[in-house]
């Protein structure tokens, strides 16, 4: 596939050859090829030929060892989940956030689906409400952190009824930022976007 037609299509590929990922990376065939084999790169060969393939996770992994920018597989779109069981507060969240151009926003109400959007929907950043229904958000948080893939995503707390050791205890679990309720709008996106790395 030629580079310039497929640049579109590497946010949605699985699969890579190591030709493609030569191109991603910036760095000749050959380079994968060797690191391919030598092992620093898994992936598999095509059953019956001498094909390498290397499953995007892999590729994604790769990169950020070696500080190879990943803006070109995870597209520009920075996906963003809030989870609070009150329908005012994704409300406002989802009417705040699809203002910002680039974002991808969902939104649920439980731990549980917490979890199961976690894993299908990848977000960038979880805003995340203490206080859930079925489980507190710290241990959802400190599930997230258990996980290798989920390494880089950013938890931003949401609460209006947390003591200050609960907010060092939150941070503990793996947070990345905390703000009370009732939210000062500005102060709420200018974390938001610190968080995403977005430039404001």
């Amino acid at each position: 596939m030629d580079g310039q037609n497929g640049i579109h299509n590497w946010a949605e590929k699985r699969i890579f050859t190591t030709g493609e990922a030569a191109d991603i990376c910036k760095v000749s065939q050959q380079t994968i090829i060797r690191c391919f084999d030598s092992g620093r790169l898994s992936g598999f060969r095509v059953p019956g030929s001498k094909f390498r393939r290397i499953p995007r996770s892999e590729l994604i992994r790769f990169m950020k060892a070696n500080e190879i920018p990943t803006d070109i597989l995870e597209g520009s779109t920075k996906r963003v989940l809030v989870v609070d069981d009150d329908p005012a507060i994704l409300e406002m969240f989802t009417d705040l956030l699809s203002r910002e151009p680039g974002l991808d926003v969902r939104t649920c109400s439980t731990g549980y689906d917490a979890g199961m959007l976690t894993e299908a929907f990848k977000p960038h950043l979880l805003i995340l409400d203490y206080m859930l229904p079925d489980v507190n958000g710290d241990l959802v948080c400190r599930r997230l952190r258990e996980r290798d893939e989920n390494k880089s995503t950013k938890v931003l707390f949401i609460s209006g009824v947390v003591q200050q050791e609960e907010v060092q205890r939150l941070m503990a679990a793996g947070a990345d930022g905390f703000i009370h309720k009732p939210f000062d709008i500005d102060a709420l996106m200018d974390t938001i976007l610190k968080l995403l790395e977005i430039e404001v």
